[in-house]
């Protein structure tokens, strides 16, 4: 017995298989009708990620406190910009993570905000791993 599709929609909790996304790639899947970014983080990419002074960042906040212990190479945040709510793209803008092309607000590759008049660092869902290779969202 599943739910219908407005439950779904209303907020139930998704599942995302994390095999098929390689290594510097990422997916976008829907949640609550929002669009979630998942990343599937180089070592380069944590790498410059946590060598970031978290002092200066305009919403400090370390990488580590933004993806679940033991799964680093994984970022899932909310891909809306929390300047006026526009899509961000991902692997763009100075930082390779995300740029919103609205009004020039820069992330990093761990969504946290570098440039531009977003106000705070993208949004983390609440999500879990249900095993090595899934997530559920939700």
């Amino acid at each position: 017995m599943n739910p219908d599709a407005s439950t779904i929609a209303a907020g139930a909790p998704i599942e995302v298989d994390l095999s098929p996304i390689a290594e510097g790639q990422d997916i976008k899947v829907f949640w609550r009708g929002k669009p979630i970014y998942i990343s599937h983080r180089t070592k380069k990419q944590i790498d410059e990620a946590r060598a970031v002074n978290v002092a200066s960042l305009p919403d400090p906040q370390a990488d580590d406190a933004r993806v679940k212990s033991g799964h680093e190479q994984w970022l899932v945040v909310i891909g809306i910009c929390t300047h006026l709510g526009c899509i961000p793209i991902a692997h763009e803008g100075s930082y390779d993570g995300f740029f919103c092309p609205c009004h020039g607000s820069v992330y990093d590759t761990s969504g946290r905000i570098r440039q531009g008049p977003a106000p705070t660092n993208l949004v983390v869902p609440p999500y879990q791993f249900v095993s090595d290779t899934k997530i559920q969202i939700g």
